[in-house]
């Protein structure tokens, strides 16, 4: 996990279901199952993402989900809509209906922020949302690191550009 709040989730005053994107799940009571909600894969193949995956909780118990930034807990009236870039998405309800689509058009791909995809979330039901994903966190600091403080992470044996990015954070200053 990365610097943020937690966000405790009743799930009997919440119609006893919450599905939360895999890495904002902490942990729940016992007595709450927890299985595979949803997955679709994101630009399989051309990305390379694993993709989209929620966690549905289910029961009468206590949960707690992770989010970074600001928090923004959201009621959905019946037929409300609202589209949400997917690394916003923390958790919803099981009432709220969801489709993950690109986004459409070239400028809102490059201009638009954060990602590639939107879910569009449809009421009657709850949803959290998150002003700083993982990803954009990740992608701020490392845009943050001047140029020549940036070794190659292929001549280093990284796995990752995120692999650098733990050695700077660590204090490493041999770059």
């Amino acid at each position: 996990a990365f610097p943020g709040k937690i966000i405790p989730l009743d799930l009997s005053t919440m119609g006893g279901e919450i599905l939360c994107q895999k890495n904002s799940f902490l942990c729940a009571a016992k007595g709450v199952g927890i299985s595979l909600g949803f997955t679709k894969r994101l630009g399989a193949g051309f990305f390379g993402g694993e993709g989209f995956i929620l966690q549905k909780l289910v029961g009468d118990g206590l949960a707690f989900a992770h989010a970074g930034g600001t928090i923004v807990r959201r009621e959905l009236a019946a037929g409300e809509q609202i589209k949400v870039d997917t690394g916003c998405l923390v958790a919803l309800t099981g009432s709220v209906s969801y489709d993950i689509t690109l986004a459409k058009g070239i400028k809102t791909m490059l201009f638009g922020g954060e990602g590639l995809f939107l879910a569009t979330l449809e009421g009657p039901g709850t949803v959290w949302l998150q002003s700083l994903p993982f990803s954009r966190l990740a992608s701020n600091v490392f845009a943050a690191i001047p140029p020549d403080q940036i070794r190659s992470t292929q001549t280093q044996g990284e796995g990752s550009v995120l692999g650098h990015l733990g050695s700077v954070l660590a204090g490493d200053r041999g770059f």
